[in-house]
């Protein structure tokens, strides 16, 4: 039988309440009613008959629990259970909004100093998802569902690589979120997967040498072209400023963000400063003196930074004006087996190297990867790979049988 929980009111009770007066939990809960630390007692039938015991508790939960350990014990003079603490109770997640959330993340990654082409693309992700959300009416971070993230993956017009990269991008964001407590669960499912054929590896076409003279031709076809950024308008440029830019990629391999806001002050006689390495050394690479000469004569003209020639020196402005400037020299230059673009002159510079014989441990130094990238991504401009197959098969067929001459027909000999 459950027991039945009252406050037994003392002689000196603090509120004044009458000696011996009864109170329940209901009656206490009124507005106005004075609180007092008066004994709460149980009085009920346990084992050992009908009676009533103080449970010297004063506060309801804590009665409560105690004449519950009775209850369990079915006996007065069972041993009563300590008041029970409330259950802790997991810590609900801090409510962020997405904006927040968003800048954060970004402030984050910005201080990691990662390369300002990966902050771009960061940059992009969360301008992606944020209209996303704006879409969806969204402001809080813990609005978003499976459901939801499951629609804008699949709502990302890219390709299979690219799409396979911004998924990485995608639980990268969410489980910053989850690490800083903003989100109780990550509402990007583990059994989100790319696209088919976002693991393959990428197509590295450099250009041939044709290819290469055909578009240093189409720069002398090009003349004198005017053009605007939307910050001024007038400027001019030529071929030979488009030549000064494409032969800076072919000989140091640099890509095209590198070398539009490209420092003379790499430039040491005729070595151009590429990168630190992570264990110590510096990186040069060589380039003839015709092309020294020639960014010297454009740093007296354009200054320090002799490919920025507008009023904006920033990383986007810069590359999206020369890559607009190029893609008029690749229309002049002819139709091409595989679409150009302007960073298919750093894999022309890897294929310069290898072709000459230059080892792919010096090649993946130059590229700043590693020789396993390097020969995985051009192992067809690799000669001593070539080399090392053709001896293989050349082995592994040597003492099998060989055909007989058995006729002449035609004027040629017939082997069977």
């Amino acid at each position: 039988m459950a027991l039945n929980l009252y406050r037994r009111h003392r002689r000196d009770c603090k509120a004044e309440h009458p000696e011996e007066f009864h109170s329940g939990e209901f009656e206490e809960r009124k507005k106005g009613w004075k609180r007092c630390a008066c004994p709460i007692f149980a009085s009920g039938t346990l084992a050992g008959g009908s009676r009533r015991q103080s449970t010297g508790r004063w506060e309801w939960d804590d009665a409560k629990a105690i004449a519950e350990g009775w209850e369990l014990a079915g006996a007065w003079d069972g041993t009563p259970l300590p008041a029970a603490p409330a259950p802790d109770e997991p810590a609900k997640p801090q409510r962020i909004t997405i904006a927040d959330a968003v800048k954060v993340f970004l402030t984050n990654r910005q201080g990691a100093k990662i390369a300002s082409a990966t902050l771009r693309k960061y940059r992009t992700f969360t301008k992606q998802l944020t209209d996303f959300s704006e879409r969806r009416g969204y402001v809080m971070l813990d609005q978003f569902t499976s459901a939801d993230i499951d629609v804008f993956y699949s709502s990302l017009d890219l390709g299979a690589r690219a799409k396979g990269k911004r998924l990485g991008t995608l639980r990268s964001f969410f489980r910053f979120c989850m690490n800083r407590e903003w989100l109780s669960k990550n509402p990007v499912s583990a059994d989100m997967q790319p696209p088919i054929g976002a693991n393959r590896v990428a197509n590295k076409a450099p250009y041939t040498d044709e290819e290469l003279q055909r578009i240093i031709d189409a720069c002398d076809k090009l003349g004198t072209v005017k053009w605007s950024n939307g910050l001024e308008r007038g400027q001019v440029y030529s071929g030979e400023d488009l030549k000064d830019f494409i032969w800076v990629m072919v000989y140091t391999g640099l890509r095209i963000s590198d070398v539009g806001l490209f420092n003379i002050h790499r430039l040491k006689g005729n070595e151009v400063f590429l990168r630190a390495k992570k264990n110590g050394g510096d990186v040069f690479t060589f380039v003839p003196d015709w092309l020294r000469d020639r960014l010297n004569d454009r740093a007296k003209r354009c200054g320090v930074h002799p490919f920025v020639v507008g009023r904006s020196d920033k990383l986007e402005t810069v590359t999206d004006m020369w890559r607009r400037k190029i893609g008029k020299v690749f229309e002049l230059a002819g139709k091409f087996d595989e679409a150009p673009t302007p960073h298919r002159f750093r894999h022309t510079f890897a294929r310069i190297l290898l072709q000459r014989g230059v080892p792919v441990a010096d090649v993946a130094d130059l590229l700043g990867d590693n020789e396993k990238t390097v020969r995985e991504h051009y192992s067809r401009w690799v000669p001593e790979r070539q080399a090392r197959l053709t001896k293989i098969l050349k082995d592994a067929f040597d003492d099998k049988p060989k055909p007989k001459l058995v006729a002449i027909r035609a004027g040629g000999l017939e082997r069977r």
